[in-house]
């Protein structure tokens, strides 16, 4: 049996520190179109996001035109970096990717939040076996979901992630079988 998780980074959004309500700006909202529009080209069954705005704004659309309801899972939000902001966040997200049990004060590891995020993953595969799933998710978390079965995804590769990303990974039972990227543009 062969399901397919369409993995989507959220499309731009204006900073603030609320981060469940934080939405789209303007440009994202244009990017969020563009993401229904190679979506619906799909054969989708199921349509999943975090809780957080952003994500749900950049698949909601997938969802209306497929008439589809999103479900929430708390588990594909972002990566807790720390319980207060950093003061250089470059300096901070590359120790957390330097070493994968060190945690900031009232943050998380990568290990915390990859297994969290895998555990979301596994869940889904068992409850829609054979099935197409689109999950709205965060670029640290959802990099970390990918390294987990494939190492190559890593920081560098969080680096240089586009905002909105689609990656299709392809798994036979819990097993991943490929990843591919699907253009947004």
């Amino acid at each position: 049996m062969v399901t397919t998780i369409y993995l989507v980074r959220h499309a731009h959004s204006t900073y603030t520190p609320d981060e469940y309500n934080r939405t789209l700006s303007a440009q994202g909202v244009i990017a969020a179109s563009q993401v229904t529009d190679k979506l619906t080209k799909e054969n989708i069954h199921h349509v999943y996001s975090s809780p957080y705005r952003r994500a749900i704004q950049t698949i909601e659309g997938t969802a209306r035109q497929l008439d589809k309801t999103i479900g929430l899972i708390e588990n594909v939000k972002e990566r807790i970096l720390s319980d207060k902001p950093v003061k250089d966040f470059q300096t901070a997200i590359t120790k957390v990717w330097g070493n994968y049990d060190f945690a900031f004060t009232g943050g998380e590891s990568n290990y915390e939040a990859q297994h969290r995020g895998v555990k979301s993953i596994f869940e889904l595969l068992e409850i829609h076996q054979n099935e197409n799933i689109v999950i709205g998710t965060h670029g640290n978390i959802m990099v970390l979901i990918m390294n987990y079965f494939d190492r190559r995804y890593d920081f560098s590769f969080w680096e240089k992630l586009e905002m909105p990303a689609i990656y299709k990974l392809v798994f036979r039972e819990k097993e991943l079988q490929e990843i591919q990227k699907i253009d947004v543009d």
